[in-house]
């Protein structure tokens, strides 16, 4: 009776809005009463009972004791996990100043060309050169004085899956630069997707604009590929830059549905579809299709075409979009010939240019997941892999 008295005791600290800390501190206050209670009782038992008695006494005491710091160890266990998921789905944003990576990376290759002595001479002379630096800054805070400050440079990563939920750390990632940047700061995305589902990819492109809508200047790099819902956010960007052999372009609609209808009628199965609106489904996997249906379906995909060529064209409006607008994809040396991109190059090149002038920041969300949406989430990157390396070997040539 007791143990599930201290039980409930345990559940009621679990539910409540207290701190980890202090329930766990009650818990164990709780435990301990109980305990000291306990041994009073066998003690008061045993002065009036003999040695077997005591030995009876002593395992049933021993007994409950074991129960009651099992009970505390499986409550707290409880409450930190509580504790846990209320924070789950909160995350972390990381900031890396990638200028002082280069920097450090370019004096470890300088000290490695250089004789023993001279790396002696070199480390004196840049450790007085940071004093002296940390000198005048210190003075400059004391007198109210502020130096010349370069403007930033925030650099953020995209690597799109088919349902583009990166996006979900993007508008992070974008709200995070928007509450501290200015107008003479700069953004750059290196993006890599190969296109994806119009919601999503077209909420990416959305956050992207927000940017644009501040007056930050935005460069995208795009280093493999920005096809179909990639080239959608690549052409919201001030700057287009391209490798060589990325491939860029592919602004079309495509979908494909499989219909098993006549399987299920040939084996006598059946399938009753009821839709309210006479839209309300056009092509299924297990109905009947109709010509009626399939050729709305396709008005619907050149409506979403359509959409899709006027959004480019209000963000790139020199490029003619009957010629490029067709579902093809190019290379980067033709994707710039055919303007869609303004120069070739790829994303490093860019970062050491701008290290010499700017202060460069990488920002990067990461939202803490559960195991299981940690083990799904891995699942579905690899059949995204999956359908990549499908896609490429079909549509694509190999070298």
């Amino acid at each position: 009776m007791v143990p599930v008295k201290f039980a409930l005791i345990g559940k009621k600290l679990a539910k409540s809005r207290i701190p980890i800390e202090t329930r766990l501190g009650k818990l164990l206050e709780q435990g301990i009463r109980f305990l000291v209670r306990m041994k009073q009782t066998y003690c008061s038992s045993i002065n009036k009972g003999g040695a077997v008695e005591y030995l009876s006494l002593y395992g049933l005491f021993l007994a409950k004791v074991l129960t009651v710091v099992l009970s505390i160890v499986i409550l707290a266990v409880v409450c930190i996990g509580s504790g846990i998921r209320k924070t789950m789905h909160k995350g972390e944003l990381k900031l890396t100043n990638l200028g002082e990576s280069y920097k450090e990376r370019q004096r470890q290759m300088q000290q490695a060309r250089m004789s023993e002595t001279e790396q002696k001479i070199w480390q004196k002379a840049f450790k007085k050169q940071q004093k002296s630096d940390a000198k005048q800054k210190k003075a400059e805070v004391k007198t109210g004085q502020k130096g010349t400050q370069k403007p930033n440079l925030y650099v953020l990563d995209f690597k799109g899956s088919m349902d583009a939920r990166e996006v979900e750390s993007l508008r992070e990632e974008i709200s995070a630069i928007l509450a501290v940047a200015d107008k003479k700061d700069e953004v750059l995305l290196r993006l890599e997707s190969p296109g994806g589902v119009v919601h999503g990819y077209g909420l990416a492109a959305s956050q992207l604009v927000r940017l644009r809508q501040k007056g930050i200047r935005l460069t995208i790099a795009v280093d493999k590929v920005a096809a179909s819902g990639g080239y959608m956010m690549a052409c919201v960007a001030d700057r287009i830059i391209a490798a060589p052999f990325a491939i860029i372009g592919s602004i079309g609609v495509v979908a494909q549905i499989p219909n098993i209808h006549r399987l299920l009628k040939k084996n006598d199965i059946d399938v009753e579809l009821h839709t309210a609106g006479e839209y309300k489904r056009t092509l299924t996997v297990l109905g009947e299709n109709t010509e009626q249906g399939r050729k709305k379906f396709q008005e619907d995909l050149n409506e979403t075409h359509k959409l899709f060529k006027s959004f480019i064209h209000q963000y790139r409006p020199s490029l003619d979009m009957e010629n490029v607008a067709t579902g093809e994809y190019w290379y980067g040396t033709q994707a710039k010939e055919n303007g869609l991109i303004d120069d070739v190059g790829v994303s490093d090149d860019f970062l050491i240019e701008k290290i010499e002038h700017c202060e460069v920041f990488s920002v990067n969300y990461y939202r803490r997941k559960r195991a299981i949406d940690r083990l799904m989430g891995s699942a579905m990157e690899n059949v995204d892999k999956l359908f990549m390396r499908w896609w490429q070997r079909g549509e694509k040539p190999l070298l």
